[in-house]
């Protein structure tokens, strides 16, 4: 589906064709009189009186070239909830060929900033189709006129939302490949051409992450025939050397877990295992395409977890480049070792103001909280706050799980400094972000989300179709607007 917005600077007449009009919960149609003809509000007026009001938007079919559509806006509402609203709409006009519609800007009645934005804003994220595999398109375009002299004002603030949308997209995008088109060699060719957006990028290759000592991260990828890589994006919006803000992604392109097999059964969704690395890739887009006031720098590790006669083998012990080994139990813990080096490298090479690490990490953690709610584990409580708020304003909830010295035990090794899984049992998502914290070196302020609930979704959820959400660049967005900007 391809979704069009149009801004006309003009006095609006009368609106022919089809029309999207606002108001309030209680349906009250006077403030639309002179918007519509007289028999349309009568006509309409009267069905509204049989009407479940429950309801937040009806569809009215006047004829074959005519349809008037109210959406309902509660008295209290959220930015979030505007834009479900929006979302909702594009479910109810998704029919039909070439479908064109109108809003009156001038005739919304409703007292909250940017009201046709966030609306718009959750038309088109919902809108978004993964069909670039597919011989025949049978999907539709919808064409938006927005009408009124105060376009100038909401042409600016779409400014911020268009950013947000391309990031998002490019990180459906990237988790919806499979797995034989963006295998490591052919994501970083892609961060590469990031370079136009204004970014920094610089892409490590296994040569010289061996010379730098990455062997955690190395391993991981040794199994495959493609390459392994980690790729670091710059975004500098301040012309002073303020410390950035650091976002570190798990790019495991496929993940067959190794020696350590997965199931058949469900395999197939393991391209999904870079989804991590993909909403840093895309919040690094939308903060270069909106030109954001901060320093920001994203650091992915791309590998692909395959089994082979030089894969890693269970029972293997590597020297990770923060210098403490690692005994591989399970080589399907793959995601922290390549998450141990990119921790690390990132904290001593940009020396940030946070770290933010994200993650499909363990399907513990689906189990703990299924798909509302991603986990966040940290060492610092602001952090920790700062992300929670922003998460509720975008609907993209965190919820915080527990990290303690008695969990930290559990992956104490015999054999090196530690190992990368608990064989007690239990905690699985706890002690791995407890593994991950070790490479924290020098205290700085860090945060790790797990999102293998997230991520993706086999029936969609309110801003997004079935597949890859994008979760994580709204919220990351929203996080550095609010407290860093």
């Amino acid at each position: 589906m391809s979704v069009q917005i149009y801004y006309k600077n003009s006095a609006p007449k009368k609106i022919t064709g089809n029309l999207i009009l606002f108001v309030n919960e209680k349906f009250d149609m006077k403030p639309l009189k002179n918007s519509i003809s007289k028999s349309e509000f009568s006509y309409i007026s009267d069905l509204l009186k049989t009407s479940d009001l429950k309801k937040s938007i009806f569809v009215f079919e006047l004829n074959s070239k005519r349809k008037i559509i109210l959406v309902s806006i509660k008295k209290e509402i959220k930015n979030s909830k505007i834009e479900n609203l929006g979302a909702e709409l594009y479910g109810r006009i998704n029919y039909g060929k070439n479908s064109e519609y109108s809003i009156n800007s001038e005739i919304i009645n409703i007292k909250y900033p940017n009201f046709i934005s966030h609306f718009l804003h959750g038309l088109k994220l919902k809108s978004y189709a993964f069909n670039k595999y597919k011989t025949k398109n049978d999907l539709n375009n919808i064409k938006i006129n927005i009408i009124g002299k105060n376009i100038k004002s909401l042409t600016k603030s779409q400014l911020k939302f268009k950013a947000i949308e391309k990031g998002t997209f490019y990180t459906r995008d990237l988790v919806s490949e499979p797995g034989n088109v963006l295998h490591p060699d052919e994501y970083a060719k892609r961060l590469r051409a990031l370079k136009k957006y204004g970014l920094k990028v610089n892409v490590y290759d296994t040569k010289q992450m061996k010379k730098l000592g990455m062997n955690a991260l190395i391993g991981v990828g040794q199994g495959s025939i493609k390459g392994s890589y980690l790729v670091t994006m710059e975004w500098k919006g301040l012309k002073k050397n303020s410390k950035p803000l650091a976002f570190v992604g798990k790019g495991v392109c496929f993940d067959t877990g190794g020696y350590s097999l997965k199931p058949a059964k469900f395999m197939e969704d393991m391209t999904y295992d870079m989804a991590g690395s993909a909403t840093v890739v895309g919040l690094m887009m939308s903060l270069a395409l909106r030109k954001a006031k901060i320093n920001a720098v994203g650091v992915v590790g791309l590998v692909e977890n395959m089994v082979s006669g030089n894969a890693q083998r269970p029972g293997d012990i590597v020297k990770s480049y923060s210098g403490k080994t690692i005994e591989i139990l399970n080589t399907d813990a793959e995601g922290r070792l390549v998450l141990a080096d990119a921790l690390t490298f990132t904290e001593k090479k940009f020396n940030p103001k946070f770290i933010i690490d994200l993650a499909t990490l363990t399907g513990a953690i689906i189990v703990s909280l299924g798909s509302e709610y991603a986990g966040l584990f940290s060492n610092n409580d602001e952090l920790s706050k700062q992300l929670i708020e922003s998460g509720e304003k975008v609907e993209e909830k965190l919820w915080r799980m527990p990290l303690h010295e008695n969990f930290d035990k559990l992956i104490n090794s015999k054999n090196a400094d530690m190992q990368n899984i608990n064989y007690v049992g239990g905690a699985g998502s706890t002690t791995a972000a407890q593994f991950l914290q070790r490479f924290i070196l020098n205290k700085t302020p860090w945060a790790h989300l797990d999102i293998a609930g997230m991520a993706f979704s086999k029936y969609g959820g309110a801003l997004n179709p079935g597949g890859a959400t994008g979760y994580g660049v709204r919220l990351l967005s929203q996080l550095v607007e609010d407290n860093y900007e």
